[in-house]
């Protein structure tokens, strides 16, 4: 497996964004954090903010709505152009048809599950998205420690993915450090999201090669 490190803006800092997205030239992709103080308790970015992201960044924007009524909302982000939108199942009424649509647009569609949610209704819709992300925190805050509970969420998901015979990425979310992501991986995941585990090292390039090293030296 190559395992995909993508580091989460949510750590950057907000002052010298640009620089710092170009910090992480290295990993796969920007994790864009899109929150809107009502589907979870904070406020981050909107469209105008992903669209000039999307234009300085020279890796692929993988942009993470944790907004309401995203049926609404969620293509506007892949009109930007951005690599791949994932919506919360939560947050919408129709997630086959709003997973279509982006990839219409031209994004890939992803679906994320709060660990509150069941992952079981969605298993079998797998092949309409590209990507599953598993949020081993709470969203809402960058910071969070690790929820090692979510593991078998993690397993049920990559057995499904593999019974399938599809390519869908499977992403975590939420206190991935060198001190986590092995199980992670072990569990399945081959996307990984790690915010303070990247921006908070005194060489970030170096974080995200160790992340990536210790992501497939636990491959499932």
């Amino acid at each position: 497996m190559s395992a995909r490190i993508q580091p989460s803006i949510l750590a950057a800092d907000f002052v010298n964004l640009e620089a710092d997205v170009v910090r992480i030239a290295t990993a796969d992709a920007v994790h864009v954090d899109v929150m809107d103080n009502h589907f979870v308790p904070n406020l981050t970015f909107g469209p105008q903010m992903v669209g000039r992201l999307q234009a300085v960044a020279s890796i692929p924007l993988d942009v993470h709505l944790m907004i309401s009524d995203v049926d609404r909302w969620a293509p506007g982000y892949a009109e930007l152009g951005v690599f791949s939108v994932t919506f919360h199942a939560e947050a919408t009424d129709a997630p086959v048809a709003l997973a279509r649509r982006l990839r219409e647009i031209g994004a890939r569609a992803g679906i994320a599950v709060k660990p509150g949610t069941a992952l079981e209704p969605y298993l079998e819709l797998l092949p309409e998205f590209d990507q599953v992300l598993v949020m081993t925190v709470e969203p809402g805050f960058g910071g969070q420690g690790f929820m090692a509970d979510m593991m078998p969420k993690v397993a049920a998901a990559r057995a499904a993915i593999d019974a399938a015979g599809i390519d869908v990425w499977l992403q975590v979310d939420g206190g991935i450090a060198l001190d986590t992501i092995g199980q992670a991986a072990e569990a399945g995941a081959d996307t990984f999201v790690a915010g303070s585990a990247v921006y908070g090292a005194a060489d970030v390039e170096t974080a995200i090669a160790d992340l990536r090293a210790a992501a497939e030296r636990h491959a499932h």
